[in-house]
């Protein structure tokens, strides 16, 4: 929604502005399509370029999230430690064992089941199961997990980095595509030098079109559209963490109550759960079952 609200205010105020101030808009008009075929080319050519086709993959669908309701907010985070609460409960009861049918199946599981957003998530759903799984299998030791949770983090970060940085590259471009555009208009103009006064400057107004689109477009949109994107891949990674450390700390001996409140203490505090919260939504839930 931000998203949206940020498009229709650069787009009102800009245009408004020029008009209200006496601007001829059938001037950007005719000139604002050609401008974008040559810029849009260009960048669309040079992105293909540069990035490898995962990328291009990845940077296509990290898009579609600019649009959608915030994931990780308070409610997503009360329900990840439930989930964890859960599992940590029913392993200290009935023992690890009893966690194989859940972790092997999770789209079956009972528990999971109990806990949509967390299930729907399947990166962190594979993240949280491959752990216990290695947990079961005998690997329980809480410093060799986190050497490698870490790890494996850093390479969903660095994943997602590259998508950061070739939306910014396309940022920092625009205004340098903008000035070819607008030269090749100049050149348009020079052509046509023998024409009068009033026709020589509309081609010389269509050309600058290129400056300003490359300029406007590069700060109004794109730019902010990388360090969106860039806030919100980082809020998937806090997820991780927050998973992260309520097993680590699982596997430390902690009682579940005490494992999920390491977790919730790595969280920001925008969408931080208070304690009483958590417990209270823990309290509520339904005794695990195997």
């Amino acid at each position: 929604m931000n998203f949206i609200i940020g498009l229709i205010t650069v787009i009102a105020c800009t245009v408004g502005g020029y008009t209200f101030e006496g601007g001829h808009l059938e001037v950007l008009m005719k000139a604002a399509p050609l401008e974008l075929v040559i810029m849009g080319g260009t960048i669309a050519g040079g992105f293909i370029i540069a990035n490898p086709k995962v990328v291009l993959g990845r940077t296509m669908g990290s898009l579609k999230i600019l649009f959608k309701k915030q994931r990780y907010n308070k409610a997503s985070y009360i329900e990840l430690l439930c989930m964890q609460y859960m599992i940590f409960k029913l392993a200290k009861t009935k023992g690890l064992l009893s966690l194989e049918q859940h972790i092997e199946n999770p789209h079956e599981s009972s528990i999971f089941k109990q806990f949509p957003g967390f299930q729907s998530d399947h990166h962190a759903v594979d993240f949280f199961c491959d752990y216990l799984r290695l947990v079961t299998l005998g690997s329980d030791k809480p410093y060799e997990l986190e050497a490698l949770m870490d790890e494996e983090i850093e390479v969903h970060h660095s994943e997602t980095a590259a998508v950061v940085t070739a939306v910014q590259t396309i940022a920092d471009s625009l205004p340098a595509i903008g000035i070819v555009a607008a030269v090749l208009g100049v050149i348009h103009t020079m052509g046509s030098i023998s024409e009068p006064p009033e026709v020589l400057g509309r081609l010389i107004a269509g050309a600058l079109v290129g400056t300003f689109m490359g300029v406007w477009l590069a700060y109004g949109f794109i730019g902010p559209v990388s360090s969106s994107l860039k806030q919100l891949l980082e809020a998937e990674a806090k997820y991780f963490q927050c998973l992260k450390i309520g097993l680590l700390a699982h596997l430390q001996g902690f009682a579940p109550s005490i494992s999920i409140e390491y977790a919730r203490k790595t969280l920001l505090t925008d969408v931080r759960p208070t304690f009483t919260e958590v417990e209270e939504a823990t309290q509520a839930l339904p005794a695990p079952t195997a």
